[in-house]
């Protein structure tokens, strides 16, 4: 089915900004997004908004409006099973690995308003006397900057909170503040959250051990889904795992990973990506 003249103008600008796409099934949720900011401006329809953005493209307005139509759908601890074989066999082996340097770093891509990486910190926390010792960083980073200063405050709904966070980590990481459960202070330091697009180069954050990025390739075109799997590489180490989400897959969308041999729905670094990094550090060490 052709997009229409409107949504494709919409489709452009949420690609320019962030590299997604505004899907066919996705159009009557982006009218719905938009309509608050819309009244808010005293804008009366869609077509009166694209002739406000056709007047200047890079304007706030435009900005809001792709706030608004960025899909930000998470939860705690999502997709359970694959999240327990990160939390528990994934990262044991990795521990195993890193034994002698006690340093493991975590980035959380596209983290929303930051369950994720507060899930992540949680199983961490809860296991102190084994990570005792160990640098643990969790980089949480996205493109919208209004999630990114919610995830920021650690401030969630009722109806957040009771989306797959089980009851004892609420109340040890949790306190209640009027309608809103807010996160430990402590736990808080746990998780450093920034900035950042995928399709951009990383090289600013480091290498990571695992790279979390769930849900957000299905919503690029296939060229910049290429792009963003080759960030991704980039930025992992080259024992690292890479975790999409459940309906993702590396196969047939770059040459940069395969499917991991131990680790069933995760993905390492190919032999010629792995081969190509060792071979660059002997003729730089």
């Amino acid at each position: 089915m052709a997009i229409g003249p409107i949504y494709q103008k919409l489709s452009d600008l949420l690609e320019r900004y962030t590299g997604q796409v505004l899907l066919a099934n996705r159009h009557w949720r982006a009218e719905v997004a938009l309509k608050p900011l819309m009244r808010e401006n005293l804008i009366p329809d869609l077509d009166s908004l694209i002739a406000i953005l056709d007047a200047d493209a890079n304007s706030l307005l435009a900005r809001q409006c792709v706030e608004a139509m960025i899909n930000n759908e998470t939860c705690f601890f999502r997709d359970q099973p694959n999240f327990a074989l990160l939390t528990g066999p994934v990262i044991d082996s990795l521990r195993e690995q890193r034994r002698m340097s006690k340093r493991l770093r975590i980035w959380s891509a596209a983290c929303s308003t930051g369950q994720e990486a507060y899930s992540l910190a949680m199983v961490f926390a809860e296991n102190p006397e084994k990570w005792q010792g160990w640098n643990i960083q969790i980089i949480a980073t996205d493109v919208s900057r209004t999630v990114l200063a919610r995830a920021r405050q650690g401030r969630y709904s009722q109806f957040e909170i009771q989306r797959g966070l089980p009851v004892k980590m609420m109340i040890n990481y949790f306190t209640q503040d009027g309608e809103d459960w807010v996160v430990d202070a402590n736990l808080q330091k746990l998780v450093s959250f920034s900035e950042h697009n995928i399709l951009k180069p990383a090289a600013q954050l480091g290498s990571f051990d695992v790279i979390l990025c769930r849900n957000m390739l299905m919503y690029l075109s296939e060229d910049k889904r290429k792009i963003a799997l080759e960030r991704l590489s980039g930025a992992m180490a080259i024992d690292g795992m890479l975790m999409l989400g459940a309906a993702e897959t590396v196969i047939g969308q770059t040459e940069k990973f395969r499917s991991s041999r131990d680790f069933r729905g995760f993905y390492e670094k190919s032999q010629n990506d792995a081969a190509q990094i060792i071979s660059g550090e002997r003729l730089t060490g």
